[in-house]
């Protein structure tokens, strides 16, 4: 299990990621965070750890996804689906996601929420990987980021199921700083 801890004047973060099905215990500031973090551990099936703090709801929001991405980053075992898809449809919402954790961080997607917007392109980035996310219809903003998230989860949950070959033409890649 991957612990981090980030601690700026704004948050304080403590954070365990696991990989594999398992329960959960999350406690931040904000409720609904909470609630999305919450969300996407059972959906992409990951084990998460959190306590979060912090001044600012945008702080708080922004800080826990650098911590979720980079500690699951850890977690990633060699031989992985690599990519993952979801449609997931919520009362009137309906979202969909596609994922690669094939070490190449960008984000394209617009939720009805520019935190909630901020929250999955920092997650991507600090994860290293392609998330392609679009809410395709809604009018209660909570069921279309809440879609948003579960889509994310389930393509998360599909790209890191395990594989017996590195799903790529590159082979593995390995890397390490030279200092």
């Amino acid at each position: 299990m991957s612990k981090l801890e980030r601690t700026t004047k704004e948050t304080t973060i403590v954070a365990e990621v696991r990989v594999g099905k398992g329960p959960s215990d999350v406690v931040i500031d904000d409720r609904f965070l909470e609630h999305m973090v919450q969300t996407l551990a059972r959906y992409a099936s990951l084990e998460i750890e959190m306590k979060a703090t912090g001044d600012l709801r945008h702080h708080l929001v922004e800080d826990v996804a650098i911590v979720l991405g980079q500690a699951l980053k850890e977690e990633i075992p060699e031989g992985i689906a690599r990519f993952g898809s979801g449609l997931i449809p919520m009362d009137e919402a309906l979202a969909q996601a596609a994922i690669d954790v094939g070490g190449r961080p960008y984000y394209v997607g617009k939720l009805p929420s520019k935190l909630y917007t901020h929250f999955l392109h920092s997650f991507a980035t600090n994860l290293g990987a392609t998330l392609h996310v679009k809410v395709l219809r809604g009018t209660d903003r909570h069921h279309m980021i809440e879609a948003a998230i579960k889509a994310t989860g389930v393509a998360l949950r599909q790209a890191l199921a395990e594989r017996d070959e590195v799903f790529s033409t590159k082979g593995a890649v390995h890397q390490e700083r030279l200092d």
